[in-house]
């Protein structure tokens, strides 16, 4: 998406005062959460803003996000971001309500933009954390599942890059264990 950059924008990341398109492919969501990384390199905080982004966008594959999620995304952007748990609860929470609000619309871009400003091992390392996300309640379920083959292609990854991984996370995997989360609650 090009466009002019707000001028807060600018002013946060030192970028002079002139108007310039920003990044292609930057959405609302991920320049939203990145404003909220104000201490790290601004292709970092995108970075993690798209990250989480992602992450969110998998846990609400079911329509809910549980708190054993929700924690779990906070550990991962406290660890992978190397950013304070203050900052790590902000940013999911960020994450977690655009993903509420424009989960439908802005996915596939915040996910392209994912692939764009990332590595390979970057990607796959990504998938993992998807996997680990879905399974911090127990199961990772069907729709879950679905969403992150999903993801997988649009970041760009092969079948067997993401077999090889979801094959880690097999014995969280509800359709091999063949009950649903709700029976898991019980």
């Amino acid at each position: 998406m090009s466009g002019s950059t707000p001028a807060f924008l600018r002013k946060l990341f030192g970028l002079g005062t002139g108007t310039f398109p920003g990044p292609p492919g930057e959405t609302d969501s991920v320049r939203r959460i990145a404003r909220e990384l104000l201490k790290l390199p601004p292709e970092r905080a995108r970075f993690l803003a798209a990250f989480a982004y992602v992450l969110g966008r998998v846990a609400h594959a079911d329509l809910e996000i549980s708190e054993a999620e929700s924690r779990t995304m906070e550990r991962i952007i406290e660890r992978l971001g190397g950013v304070p748990e203050g900052q790590a609860v902000l940013v999911v929470e960020i994450a977690k309500s655009q993903n509420r609000l424009f989960g439908g619309t802005e996915g596939y871009l915040v996910t392209r933009e994912l692939r764009q400003i990332s590595a390979p091992d970057e990607r796959e390392r990504v998938l993992d954390c998807l996997f680990e996300v879905s399974a911090a309640d127990e199961a990772i379920s069907a729709s879950e599942e679905n969403l992150i083959w999903q993801v997988a292609s649009e970041l760009g990854l092969t079948r067997s890059e993401y077999t090889a991984i979801r094959a880690r996370w097999s014995d969280k995997r509800a359709v091999l264990r063949g009950t649903t989360r709700d029976q898991l609650k019980e």
